[in-house]
């Protein structure tokens, strides 16, 4: 499959999905949200995909939104911008945090606006020492969007989130680790070989479990303990029928590594 905006392979129950447009460090244009559209299609109906992996080509990671790509339209500022939310940015925040598989990104430059909150959309994020992290909203008179006010506070706290949001200053990779904003912080030469080593760790996990554990991340931020707690015991239910549990469970019994089939 050929795009203009996006590299898209699929290799070893791997997924790997990297933002294509360098010149204007891989800032969204309509046509790559008509490609996304696509590629998730594909990601959301293929079986063999297991595990997904998104960065960036270039020496950045996404820029966000290319306010060149409105120049058309037509529109009063107000009515673009919400169009635009909802047309584009909105459904594919929504499409990626209800993928079934687990989503690795890799920061391998800035990340910033839109970039940077899809870049906390996804469930790991590894970044190089070079990447930054910016809510560049504010330069432009906005808030954050793509999911920003709701993931930020729930990663670092509202204090630092509400500052980040309204001084727009950069934060480093080392800085975000530090934070609990993402995962990890690696050299940068090593940064594409880390993520597709946990790309492929996951892509070789038990798959149900693993979607379970994703979705439970996700609802216990609304929940009581004690709805946790019911949450944890349905899930838990599904998980042990499934064949990657019986599979679990004679591996550690016969004191072997696991060979899950992803069912």
């Amino acid at each position: 499959m050929t795009f203009n905006t996006l590299i898209f392979n699929i290799n070893a129950g791997v997924a790997e999905l990297t933002l294509n447009r360098p010149e204007r460090l891989n800032s969204f244009s309509l046509e790559m949200h008509d490609e996304l559209r696509v590629v998730m299609q594909q990601i959301e109906t293929d079986k063999n995909i297991r595990a997904v992996l998104l960065t960036g080509a270039g020496r950045g990671f996404c820029a966000g939104q290319d306010l060149t790509a409105r120049q058309n339209d037509n529109r009063d500022q107000g009515s673009r911008t919400r169009a635009s939310l909802d047309e584009n940015f909105n459904p594919f925040i929504r499409r990626l945090r209800k993928l079934k598989q687990p989503v690795i990104c890799a920061v391998n430059g800035v990340a910033a606006g839109a970039g940077a909150n899809l870049a906390l959309a996804c469930d790991i994020v590894i970044a190089a020492e070079s990447a930054s992290f910016l809510q560049a909203f504010v330069k432009i008179g906005l808030i954050p969007d793509c999911g920003g006010t709701y993931f930020l506070p729930r990663l670092i706290g509202s204090s630092r989130a509400t500052a980040l949001a309204m001084l727009g200053e950069k934060i480093s990779a080392t800085q975000a680790t530090e934070w609990g904003m993402i995962w990890r912080c690696v050299k940068d030469e090593v940064l594409m070989g880390e993520a597709r080593a946990i790309a492929v760790k996951l892509a070789t996990g038990p798959s149900t479990a693993l979607a379970l554990i994703k979705q439970a991340m996700q609802v216990s931020a609304n929940h009581t303990l004690d709805q946790q707690l019911d949450w944890e015991r349905d899930a838990q239910g599904l998980a042990a029928n499934s064949q990657d549990f019986v599979e679990g469970v004679a591996a550690f019994l016969e004191k072997r590594p696991a060979k899950f089939n992803g069912l």
